[in-house]
C-alpha cells in the first residue's frame, strides 16, 4: 500500500478502463515498456483485490539480485522472475511464467521483452506471448498502454520527475483456435497501439 500510494503521488496516475472493467478474473495484462517503473504503475492502479492476485513478470538480472531492488521484486511485488539468458543454457525462460498462470495468478507482461529506449513506438513482440496464449487460451489478454512513464523515469535517472501519467486498459483478446503466431502477434500489437494517445511518439 505504501508503494502504491507513493506511485500515485509521484505520477498522478489516472486509470482509464476503456475496453473492460476491473473485474475479479484471471488476466494477462500486456503493456508497452519504456521504464523500470512500468509494472509498478499498472499494479498501482488495479483495485486492491486484483492487485493481490497479480504478479509482474520481470527480469531476474534486475529485480532478482540482492539489495533493495531484489527485496522489492520478491517480497513486495512477488514478481515472476525470468532469466533472459536461459535459452543460451537450454532452459525455458517461460517455464516459471506458465507455472504462475497455472497456479491462478494474473500477470503483468511486457511482450517487447525489454525496455524500449529507441525512437520506435514499440519494439517487435517476442514469441513468448503467443506461447503463453497457447498454453492458456482461456485467459483474457488485456492490452494496456502506459503514457508518460518514460518522462517520469528518464533513462539513467534514479529519482522520478513528478508528472501526470495514464494507464489505459483496452478490450481483452483471446487466441483463436486456428490462429498462427504471426497473426496473433500482429493482432495483439495492433490492439496495444490503438490505445496510444494521439500525437504522442512514445
Amino acid at each position: 500500500m505504501l508503494v502504491a500510494g507513493l506511485a500515485r503521488v509521484l505520477t498522478g496516475v489516472l486509470p482509464i478502463w476503456r475496453g473492460c472493467l476491473p473485474e475479479s478474473r484471471q488476466r494477462i495484462y500486456i503493456a508497452n515498456h519504456t521504464s523500470h517503473g512500468d509494472f509498478v504503475l499498472i499494479w498501482t492502479v488495479l483495485p486492491h483485490t486484483l492487485r493481490r492476485q497479480t504478479r509482474p513478470v520481470a527480469a531476474l538480472d534486475y529485480w532478482g539480485g540482492g539489495g533493495i531492488r531484489g527485496f522489492i521484486g520478491r517480497a513486495v511485488f512477488d514478481a515472476v522472475l525470468v532469466d533472459r539468458k536461459a535459452t543460451s543454457t537450454g532452459q525455458d525462460p517461460l517455464a516459471g511464467v506458465i507455472v504462475a498462470v497455472n497456479d491462478g495468478a494474473s500477470l503483468i507482461y511486457f511482450p517487447e521483452g525489454t525496455r524500449n529506449t529507441t525512437d520506435d513506438v514499440l519494439l517487435p513482440f517476442k514469441s513468448g506471448l503467443f506461447r503463453l496464449a497457447r498454453a492458456r487460451p482461456d485467459i483474457e489478454i488485456v492490452p494496456v498502454w502506459i503514457d508518460n512513464m518514460a518522462r517520469v523515469m528518464p533513462k539513467g535517472e534514479f529519482l522520478p520527475v513528478p508528472l501526470l501519467c495514464s494507464v489505459t486498459f483496452g478490450t481483452p483478446l483471446l487466441v483463436k483456435d486456428d490462429e498462427d503466431k504471426g497473426a496473433f502477434i500482429t493482432r495483439a500489437r495492433d490492439a496495444l497501439l490503438a490505445l496510444k494517445p494521439e500525437n504522442r511518439d512514445q
